[in-house]
């Protein structure tokens, strides 16, 4: 073949590969993935010919910090490229199987990983629909596993001594490690993988899901995304007043962050601090009305405080957005939660599941679903389900807590709710419900003392008031009794409410009690705003001031009596 034949050749190909190249990255710039795809796989099945100059030709082995090792290796890495952007991960893993940069050795050993990871939910899939349980049950513990953490862990602990990882391979094989449940290694992982490239947020947050409180300090690098770790790690721990301190400390350098607007939302409802955590939502979406990131918690908050109305378009916009994200899910089952609809909300919340199996709000939620249906067997397993995903979600805890509570298992229910209370020690809720099991369980001492941790966390409902008059009472202590009555009392008028059974009790007690120590006008005033409520106790309260009278009566007759 003539020379200039051959060099016309040469030049063609070169043109062919420097527009594939272009091609492929600006195909998958613009999301076309398929035409991505396709150029690659002209790219590298390119008849080959003389590299450019830049390319070289030694085959001297490569540092992992290189970024690609060779033109033809880049070429292999844009089609595992697009093979990866189509979840094809085996191939995209195949093509790289020879692969000595650092990109590309990633990407396979990533590819491998989701491969995995995939096939695992396959199976979870397949023993759900199995005979193992009911038709298409989401409930049960699932064997399934990752085949090819064992491989990836001997890889990378490999690459690891010989030549080294960067910071991308250090936090894949810290999640390898994490789930092979090596949590002590995969935090050393972790923590070379932040080190070595301080903005891979996934290995921070991996970090601070491997943080308990029991273990030691972290030592972390010196890098302003520290600050953001932080504070996430306090929302992690439920330190929501230092979460909400260093999220407002943050917003002050990064004033048009949606993920620290958000972050203080989510802060502000964990400290139940309703009004404001809603009016942060409302504001991040006006800001970003398409935006489904936290969408749920903000539908909590709107069940909670039961806006039906604003709760109904929210559902509505999330469906318009997109129907098949779980976070829109748990929104639609929550509007039906509301309603009382439970078994539609069910389904929503099991679709939620369907889309994504470690969505922890969901099985939460359906959880609570199960529990208004009376299924307690389900709500123990959704709740089981929540806390093998995360088990420092204390709603999850305090829900099994619940359902013990109402199979009549108090000594299991104490321990759930103990679980809860670890988690949550500021909040009056988990310790009225330690109380509660103490109280059915006779240990009254216990109880007081539950009670009155709840009073000094805030009991906004009153809760512990009442029942610790009440407890009070039945140890024969009226003055103490008396005095938590009248804090009852107070918080009851405070808020507004003005009848009830529990007001009812509260006055009946503090008339007798007055009486009894000789403080007739108090006891006349308590008296008489007895009468006005009505109730079962009318005729008793007639007959109490029938004897205040007489006392009074007495009284002035001729002093009191010897």
């Amino acid at each position: 073949i003539p020379r200039f034949c051959l060099q016309r050749a040469c030049t063609a190909m070169t043109t062919h590969r420097a527009q594939l190249r272009a091609a492929v990255r600006d195909l998958s710039d613009r999301g076309l993935k398929c035409s991505a795809k396709w150029a690659a796989e002209q790219l590298v099945g390119l008849a080959g010919g003389p590299l450019d100059d830049e390319a070289g030709t030694s085959d001297a082995p490569m540092s992992p910090a290189e970024e690609v090792g060779s033109r033809e290796e880049e070429d292999q890495l844009l089609l595992a490229k697009a093979y990866f952007d189509l979840n094809e991960f085996k191939r995209a893993a195949h093509a790289l199987r020879v692969a000595r940069g650092a990109s590309g050795r990633f990407l396979r050993w990533y590819s491998l990983f989701l491969a995995g990871q995939k096939r695992q939910a396959e199976e979870e899939a397949e023993e759900r629909s199995g005979g193992a349980g009911a038709p298409g049950s989401l409930l049960g513990k699932p064997r399934a596993s990752n085949q090819h953490l064992p491989l990836l862990n001997a890889e990378l602990t490999a690459a690891r001594e010989s030549e080294g990882l960067d910071g991308f391979g250090h936090y894949l094989h810290g999640i390898v490690l994490r789930e092979l449940a090596q949590p002590a290694l995969a935090r050393e992982a972790l923590l070379r993988a932040v080190s070595a490239y301080p903005c891979l947020w996934s290995a921070w947050t991996a970090l601070s899901s491997l943080s308990g409180a029991d273990e030691a300090p972290l030592e972390l690098p010196d890098t302003w995304v520290a600050s953001f770790f932080l504070a996430h790690q306090a929302t992690e721990a439920h330190d929501s007043a230092r979460a909400v301190s260093l999220y407002e400390s943050l917003l002050v350098q990064w004033p048009r962050s949606l993920h620290v607007q958000s972050q203080l939302a989510l802060a502000r409802y964990n400290l139940r601090d309703f009004e404001e955590a809603q009016q942060r939502f409302e504001e991040l979406l006006a800001e970003d009305p398409y935006r489904l990131d936290g969408v749920d918690t903000y539908s909590n908050i709107l069940y909670v405080r039961e806006e039906k109305r604003k709760l109904s378009a929210l559902a509505h916009s999330c469906v318009s957005t997109d129907k098949y994200r779980p976070e829109a899910c748990c929104v639609v089952g929550n509007y039906y939660s509301l309603k009382g609809a439970h078994e539609k909300a069910v389904l929503y919340f099991r679709r939620a599941l369907k889309l994504d199996a470690n969505f922890l709000s969901a099985w939460t939620l359906m959880g609570h679903e199960y529990v208004e249906l009376k299924n307690t067997a389900a709500a123990v397993d959704a709740y089981r389900r929540a806390v093998e995903i995360d088990a420092k979600d204390y709603r999850a805890w305090y829900g099994l807590g619940q359902t013990y509570e109402i199979l009549a298992m108090p000594f299991y229910a104490l321990f759930y709710y103990r679980k809860a209370t670890a988690l949550r020690p500021y909040d009056s809720r988990m310790w009225c419900a330690m109380a509660g099991c103490y109280k059915q369980l006779h240990r009254r001492a216990e109880a007081i003392q539950c009670y009155h941790r709840a009073e000094k966390n805030d009991d906004r409902e009153g809760i512990a008031f009442t029942e610790l008059a009440r407890l009070y009472r039945e140890n024969g202590e009226d003055a103490q009794a008396a005095g938590y009555y009248e804090r009852m009392v107070a918080q009851r008028e405070a808020h507004g409410e003005a009848v009830g059974k529990e007001l009812s009790e509260a006055l009946f007690f503090l008339c007798t009690h007055k009486k009894s120590t000789g403080d007739l006008d108090a006891a006349q005033t308590i008296g008489q705003r007895l009468l006005d409520l009505g109730g079962p106790e009318k005729d008793q309260v007639k007959a109490l001031l029938r004897d205040i009278q007489s006392q009074r009566k007495a009284g002035s007759g001729g002093g009191p009596p010897v």
